[in-house]
């Protein structure tokens, strides 16, 4: 061990030069998989039958991924894994930003201040209520209940893996959380279409596809989620639920904040400025989110010819796709088992209360404002 270490030490520079090479090597069998799986879906996506069920490419390319996921895919997790990950958490950021070429900064005024009091109501009522039923009805321990709260009430794993420096919590309640998360975000990307489709048909509520997808946006797990969910409904849908839900993101960085100075309040005099520089470093601010509205503040002027924003939009859609089939690569079902009967009973809880809470908020400030 201590030879292999000394090697390293001696030659940093030769490592360094060969590392993008070999990263480059090792990313290409899993982007590969995403890609194929993205053409398979792509072509997929124009049968008329499919269209009718509501199956986009977005859905369809979730679907066939978990299919794969779950029957040949471990074969081949050692030598396509990063490159997954890569398209699961970069190519879908790149996706969102360059997805602010579908929208302008009219329509992001039309979802308006109504958009973000939901949004700062449902995040609220969905953390505090995660707290008290899993300290108090299933008696988790806090550092589970804030987590599945946080994955629940903002943006998913992304915001399970943010919250995690400054709770310190152990890699197994992570990973529980994470696992909730994806369990019942993935049902959602079914059932909000499904829902959409029911009302409807029975007029139960009025409500335009607008306001259905502010509502997909302020109430759905994932950005990933949102996308798909969105897109199952209608194109007014889609761009009403990104630009909800990316409103939602950027409120990771405040909940953070406020999330490690709770935790510190009892350590305040305790670390003096380490402690200080260490809470600050623990903060993950969500960059894509603002590139997302810069690139939608750009495409307010018109200024890119309208071939361009074509290409950058069917690239767009190629970029998420890829993003979708490898969330469905990392969806497991022996997740059920290793997440346990608790922290699922309350992740359970937490996704009933989105979609009633939350179609609850997001009907009353709509008439409200």
């Amino acid at each position: 061990m201590s030879h292999v270490l000394s090697e390293q030490h001696r030659a940093p520079k030769l490592r360094n030069l060969n590392k993008p090479i070999y990263s480059f090597g090792r990313l290409l069998p899993g982007l590969v998989l995403t890609g194929s799986i993205t053409s398979l879906v792509l072509w997929l996506s124009h049968f008329e039958f499919l269209i009718s069920l509501g199956m986009s490419a977005l859905t369809l390319a979730i679907v066939v991924g978990m299919i794969i996921g779950n029957t040949v895919y471990p074969l081949a997790r050692p030598q396509c894994a990063e490159g997954v990950n890569l398209a699961k958490q970069k190519l879908l950021r790149l996706g969102i930003v360059l997805y602010g070429f579908k929208l302008t900064f009219t329509q992001i005024a039309d979802v308006g201040a109504s958009g973000i009091v939901i949004d700062l109501l449902t995040l609220g009522s969905t953390f505090f209520l995660a707290c008290w039923l899993g300290k108090r009805v299933f008696g988790l321990d806090s550092e589970t209940s804030m987590l599945i709260g946080a994955g629940s009430s903002i943006c998913g794993a992304a915001a399970v893996m943010a919250t995690e420096p400054v709770l310190k919590a152990d890699a197994e309640k992570v990973t529980v959380a994470v696992a909730t998360v994806v369990i019942f975000g993935t049902i959602a990307i079914f059932f909000y279409p499904w829902l959409w489709q029911l009302n409807q048909h029975y007029h139960l509520l009025e409500i335009t596809a607008t306001r259905f997808g502010i509502y997909t946006g302020s109430t759905l797990h994932e950005v990933a989620q949102v996308v798909a969910a969105g897109h199952g409904v209608s194109p007014d849908a889609e761009n009403a639920a990104v630009i909800a839900k990316m409103i939602r993101v950027m409120m990771l960085a405040p909940f953070l904040l406020m999330l490690s100075f709770w935790k510190s309040r009892g350590q305040a005099h305790a670390g003096g400025s380490a402690q200080s520089k260490s809470l600050w470093s623990s903060i993950t601010i969500p960059w894509f989110a603002l590139w997302f509205i810069g690139v939608a503040a750009f495409n307010s002027f018109g200024l890119l010819p309208a071939s361009w924003v074509h290409s950058l939009l069917t690239l767009d859609t190629i970029l998420l796709a890829m993003a979708m089939a490898a969330l469905g690569l990392t969806t497991h079902f022996s997740a059920l088992r290793l997440a346990g009967m608790k922290p699922l009973l309350l992740a359970g809880l937490l996704f009933a209360w989105l979609i009633v809470g939350g179609a609850g908020i997001n009907l009353l400030v709509q008439h409200l404002l």
